[in-house]
């Protein structure tokens, strides 16, 4: 007997490992073993650096010695500065003990669900999703409900409303909502999200809500978050947001988690049984990113660079007989159906992401490690949070190993 290996939980054993990390590890055997260029359309995160006057801000926190423990929820200074955000953009009403600062936003989804989610009980999902979601509600005993998406090559992606609200059951506690969404690149009409908070009102349901893009937003008024469109927010939404992809902090790791106060107290606690606080270091950047304009500005202009990078992942894509793309209106990833592809060259779409990877030096991520249903088979994820030139170059090789 091994009871180091014989006593782990299953549903430990069984947990997914998130595939754009998986890729980025392949990504450098490929090209360490073969030599060539590897051009990444895989890992979800911004490829320029985090802000100077944010890292400034560490090292005054380093040079000042603010390098110990500090509350749990983070910093006053921290809270007051996210609820200021949240208020201006939101028009909200959070207060700072309606906050608590996590170690990135995946950490505030871990809380919102270990909080809630109990054996038996189901959590919607839309399909294809973030991984997280699922896998934490498997963890905790929880069973993922996947409903596919809407998707039409014009119009984009859409929730399906009516599936969602039929696929409700007496054992339903949660719908996860990711806006704008990973891995679509979409952004929900403010009347899909009204729809939804109200199917959740009506039957007395959770709502998860991850608004990690909230700023990549690609036309104008085409966002509205869910703290705007909700004012009985504190009632049932559990709303997860971070400092990743705005201010280009991915590696800070620094998130947050709003929610009732009464609700915060308990999570707090749990979070101090978790991870004690987040980095004291990270937390004084993070009023830096939030409080100086130089930040903003910074900000808005990486996110109108990622706007032309994907007007070129766009057209690029076009000119590959087979694939049925979108121009996604958020986020930084496209979603194309590849199935007319996948049918000829007689392939699966994972073994189709191996293929480019292994032969053409090209990562892409296959549907399946964002979903459980069609749209994983059928579609694959490509970041456009790179150079342009190597956009172009990436997809040409996509384009002409297809074509051989």
């Amino acid at each position: 007997m091994n009871p180091i290996n014989d006593y782990l939980r299953d549903t430990v054993r069984e947990l997914q490992g998130e595939k754009a990390f998986v890729y980025l590890a392949k990504a450098r055997e490929v090209a360490e073993k073969k030599g060539i260029k590897v051009i990444s359309f895989g890992i979800g995160q911004p490829d320029l650096p985090t802000f100077d006057n944010i890292i400034n801000a560490a090292k005054r926190a380093l040079d000042e010695g603010f390098t110990g423990y500090t509350e749990t929820e983070g910093i006053r200074e921290l809270r007051e500065a996210i609820t200021d955000y949240l208020n201006y953009r939101y028009h909200a009403g959070v207060r700072p003990d309606e906050v608590i600062v996590t170690t990135g936003t995946k950490t505030a989804i871990f809380l919102a669900i270990a909080a809630y989610v109990r054996p038996g009980d189901e959590v919607i999902i839309p399909d294809p999703a973030y991984p997280a979601y699922s896998e934490l509600t498997k963890l905790f005993g929880g069973k993922p409900i996947y409903v596919a998406m809407k998707f039409d090559p014009e119009d984009g992606f859409r929730l399906d409303l009516e599936t969602m609200e039929n696929s409700i059951t007496p054992r339903t506690k949660a719908i996860v909502i990711n806006n704008p969404h990973n891995p679509t690149g979409a952004i929900f009409r403010p009347e899909e999200v009204t729809k939804l908070l109200e199917i959740a009102k009506d039957y007395k349901l959770l709502v998860v809500v991850d608004e990690i893009y909230d700023n990549f937003v690609y036309e104008q008024g085409s966002f509205k978050g869910v703290l705007e469109l909700e004012p009985e927010w504190r009632n049932y939404v559990l709303y997860t947001n971070g400092f990743s992809k705005t201010f280009s902090m991915t590696g800070w790791r620094l998130g947050y988690l709003a929610a009732s106060k009464e609700v915060i107290e308990p999570i707090r606690k749990l979070a101090a049984n978790t991870y004690s606080c987040p980095p004291s270091i990270a937390q004084r950047a993070g009023v830096e990113a939030l409080r100086n304009e130089t930040s903003w500005k910074s900000s808005r202009a990486m996110i109108e660079l990622f706007k032309r990078r994907r007007d070129v992942m766009y057209e690029e894509l076009r000119k590959i007989p087979g694939i049925e793309t979108w121009r996604s209106t958020g986020a930084f990833y496209m979603y194309p159906r590849v199935r007319k592809i996948l049918d000829k060259l007689s392939m699966n779409v994972d073994q189709f992401a191996d293929w480019l990877l292994e032969n053409y030096g090209v990562v892409i991520l296959p549907g399946t490690a964002f979903s459980e249903t069609n749209m994983g088979r059928d579609h694959v994820r490509l970041s456009f949070a790179l150079d342009e030139a190597l956009i172009k170059e990436g997809i040409d090789r996509m384009r002409k190993a297809i074509e051989r």
